[in-house]
């Protein structure tokens, strides 16, 4: 799919000083958030950050170098909410709900109804015919099947988790769940029934077989 000029040719001319370019790529991945990749023009990024067109080319450069950035802050985001999650002293149910709290809490942050994860609601629309974008999507997705499979293992070491447990299939158990709770959000589920399927995928995940007489 070919794409204008405008959205992926060289555009940076240095960067202003007098925007503040946090507050600006916030705004511009709400914006993102709400209406995709397609169908968000720069004019309506421009809107939504109260910068001119020129003046984004030269702080962001153009359009798809601008979503591109919001997406590598989204993981950034994302990704350390998981990991701050996953990461401490907590026995492995409760740090595990502690993850898809922290994903919840993402989804629906929001004015008005929930809007899911900004990878599931923006980037997989795209990703069959825009390599950055699949690249930072498969990343993404191997970094949170890596740290669900790190504390997984770490489980196994305390003796959390069945010795004959498979921490990479788990990880991607957990995985899949955040995601499908991402996708149940942006179509309208209410936040505690999301919340009880994560409850029911880690009562799966943690349970442990009896033990052989």
């Amino acid at each position: 799919m070919a794409r204008k000029k405008s959205e992926t040719g060289p555009a940076r001319r240095g960067r202003p000083p007098a925007y503040d370019t946090e507050t600006a790529l916030k705004r511009a991945t709400e914006t993102f958030w709400r209406t995709g990749y397609s169908g968000t023009s720069l004019d309506k990024v421009a809107a939504a950050t109260g910068m001119s067109p020129p003046s984004l080319y030269a702080v962001f450069g153009n359009k798809h170098a601008l979503y591109l950035e919001a997406l590598a802050r989204y993981w950034e985001i994302s990704l350390a909410a998981t990991r701050e999650a996953l990461a401490g002293d907590h026995p492995l149910d409760e740090a595990l709900m502690l993850a898809y709290d922290a994903a919840l809490s993402i989804y629906f942050s929001g004015k008005g109804s929930a809007r899911g994860c900004f990878v599931v609601g923006t980037a997989v629309t795209e990703v069959a015919d825009d390599a950055a974008i699949r690249s930072s999507v498969a990343t993404g997705l191997r970094t949170i099947d890596a740290d669900f499979e790190a504390r997984f293992r770490l489980a196994q070491d305390k003796g959390e988790l069945d010795r004959e447990a498979d921490p990479a299939a788990l990880a991607i158990l957990a995985a899949a769940t955040m995601q499908t709770i991402a996708i149940r959000a942006r179509a309208g589920a209410r936040r505690a029934d999301l919340r009880e399927i994560a409850r029911k995928a880690v009562t799966v995940i943690c349970r442990r077989r009896p033990e052989a007489h």
